[in-house]
């Protein structure tokens, strides 16, 4: 029997403090699961490769050819989102079984079409890996995109404080590498945030330790650390 990296889809729901036993507060974030259905496992020697597929969230109306997808994964509801998560397999950390397609935990068992709760996945002081997509801060300058420190405040600088400076090479090779750091759009990208520790679980939420990437009501997948 295998098995697979218990891993979650959920939404970032807000960002508060608690404190620890030594009564030193911390920064917590609660993740919180919407209906998340487990749509189906695929496998490496059925599909090439080792994911959860998830169905989560709601919506009132669904197109026909989605619907199709969802009937065949024995899915009667309407989420507003099909998803795959790849995952690692036959790790010593990983505890969940997986046999004909259903997930197994100890004595409980998730089978396609139904909820998947937090619980079943992870559990209080748990390692956790968060991904999710940073905020998105528009078109920035290099001072505040990279960290340039700006020009000299002196000598008559009167409007050049926070310019970039020169960027170009000379006659060889006579032109800008490409990557060279400058102003440009800044967030907006995918961050992996690493070995956040698990303070509390229940069923439709998930509690860790420290900050998580992206807005409020954002979508982070959740795995157990490596």
């Amino acid at each position: 029997m295998k098995t697979i990296q218990p891993t979650l889809i959920t939404t970032k729901e807000a960002m508060s403090q608690r404190f620890d036993a030594d009564a030193q507060r911390v920064p917590v974030t609660i993740l919180r699961l919407h209906d998340l259905l487990l749509a189906e496992v695929l496998s490496e020697a059925t599909h090439g490769y080792n994911a959860l597929k998830f169905a989560f969230g709601k919506r009132r109306n669904i197109d026909k050819p989605t619907q199709g997808t969802l009937k065949k994964l024995g899915i009667t509801t309407t989420p507003a989102k099909v998803q795959e998560v790849r995952v690692r397999i036959d790790s010593p950390k990983d505890r969940i079984s997986f046999t004909e397609g259903a997930l197994k935990s100890g004595e409980a068992s998730v089978v396609p079409g139904s909820v998947v709760p937090a619980s079943f996945m992870f559990q209080a002081g748990d390692l956790v890996d968060v991904t999710g997509v940073s905020k998105g801060k528009g078109f920035q300058g290099g001072v505040k995109r990279h960290g340039f420190h700006g020009g000299p405040k002196t000598h008559g600088q009167s409007d050049r404080w926070r310019a970039p400076g020169s960027v170009g090479a000379t006659t060889t090779p006579g032109r800008t590498f490409k990557g060279q750091r400058m102003a440009g759009r800044m967030g907006g990208e995918t961050v992996t945030v690493r070995n956040l520790k698990v303070l509390q679980v229940d069923d439709t939420s998930i509690t860790v330790q420290g900050l998580v990437p992206g807005p409020a009501k954002g979508t982070i997948i959740v795995r157990l650390a490596h």
